[in-house]
């Protein structure tokens, strides 16, 4: 049992975030911490008026000072805590998605607050990103690889990708490395058909974009016999779905010399490699030089990383949306498609709507919208939760000005 041994007490008129759902206390909303508890420590959240809010961790040196855990204010923090939070995600995942490759924990949106575990296959790659939780971690994963074990799913490694920048901001130092005995970094995983060798140690956040896993499998039904273009292609995910999918002819691009040589072998491992090429390229540059050859595509995929990770740069990260929008819809053949997305939280669903057609305005194209979806149900959004709705996709018909 873990004991709680302070109170963390709201100023007058703060709290509402918590009462609509949120999950965060932020440092100017704290009138007083009565007690004795260390940064990680669990303490009680009170209002003014000494209505208690939940259970939370306490980190003096993060601008949220308090993430909740539970709103239950006799809960006891033990194994059986954990042991049920794990449970609940696990059997979610279950119901939604394919297990061979997911992500078990997402952080708040399932209650366990800075904590993130991916699965690849039978390995788990661990991102803990919150002081509080950190002190858990081990019991978690106690607990999450006894309730796999009840399934019959055996794990054979376990690497840590705590080396995101934002643990400095929790006052942490970046953490990266084995937490089970040594095993080959590179793991073998199948998605919607698709093979891929995904580099837990060196590749991007945990190693693989998970998230987009139904995207991939939905732009497939596009791409037989098309001529697609993958800009930011990563290791090759959307690019190797349109050539699963009986695309003629794929160029994924991305300027990761790594990502590249990655994509390649995983287009080698799907026997794609007559059908599937990489460039590694900027985007920005290629996409003009493209368009100055006259190259046109059935097909064009947008994918590029958070062109903003904070409120303050928003316009400029607009800015770089529209323009690599306009560049990615000039080499639409017409009535060809279009498919774009933005990974970044603050750029929201209506700003980057207002983006496209803006985009679109621009270059003369009419958007037909084909669909619109957000990332996979293993990275559940929770609404009380906005930080947990991230991922903005959507796929067009791109039609010329009637």
């Amino acid at each position: 049992m873990n004991e709680i041994k302070a109170i963390v007490v709201l100023k007058k008129g703060e709290g509402r975030t918590l009462l609509a759902g949120g999950l965060w206390v932020y440092d100017n909303e704290i009138e007083s911490v009565l007690g004795s508890a260390e940064d990680g420590e669990l303490v009680l959240v009170k209002d003014c008026n000494g209505y208690a809010m939940g259970i939370g961790f306490l980190n003096r040196k993060s601008k949220i000072s308090v993430r909740l855990l539970t709103r239950d204010k006799d809960a006891v923090i033990d194994r059986s805590f954990f042991k049920k939070r794990v449970t609940d995600a696990w059997e979610y995942r279950k119901k939604t998605v394919d297990t061979g490759s997911c992500r078990i924990l997402f952080g708040e949106a399932d209650y366990m607050p800075g904590l993130v575990i991916d699965k690849f296959s039978d390995v788990l790659v661990v991102q803990s990103l919150a002081l509080g939780i950190d002190r858990f971690k081990g019991e978690i994963l106690s607990v999450l690889l006894e309730v796999l074990e009840q399934d019959g799913i055996s794990i054979r490694g376990i690497y840590e990708r705590s080396d995101a920048k934002v643990r400095e901001q929790e006052g942490m130092a970046r953490s990266k490395g084995f937490l089970s005995e040594p095993f080959d970094t590179n793991v073998e995983i199948e998605e919607n058909g698709v093979k891929y060798l995904v580099d837990v140690a060196e590749g991007q956040k945990t190693g693989f974009f998970l998230d987009q896993k139904y995207n991939r499998l939905a732009v497939q039904k596009l791409c037989r016999g098309a001529r697609v273009l993958d800009c930011f292609t990563h290791t090759g995910s959307f690019a190797l779905n349109a050539g699963i999918a009986g695309a003629k002819e794929v160029i994924g691009v991305d300027s990761s010399e790594l990502a590249i040589r990655q994509a390649e072998e995983n287009a080698k491992a799907n026997h794609l490699k007559d059908t599937v090429s990489f460039v590694c390229a900027d985007v920005f540059e290629l996409l003009p030089e493209l368009e100055a050859k006259g190259e046109k595509f059935d097909l064009v995929i947008l994918d590029p990383p958070a062109f903003t990770k904070s409120r303050s740069s928003i316009k400029n990260a607009a800015k770089g949306y529209r323009e690599i929008n306009m560049r990615g819809m000039k080499l639409v053949k017409e009535n060809g498609y279009f498919a774009t997305c933005s990974c970044s939280h603050f750029m929201t669903p209506e700003l980057f709507s207002a983006v496209l057609a803006q985009a679109a305005k621009s270059v003369h194209k009419r958007l037909k919208q084909v669909e619109y979806r957000t990332q996979a149900p293993d990275h559940p959004i929770l609404w009380s939760s906005e930080e947990s709705y991230y991922l903005k996709f959507y796929i067009f018909q791109l039609c010329e000005d009637a």
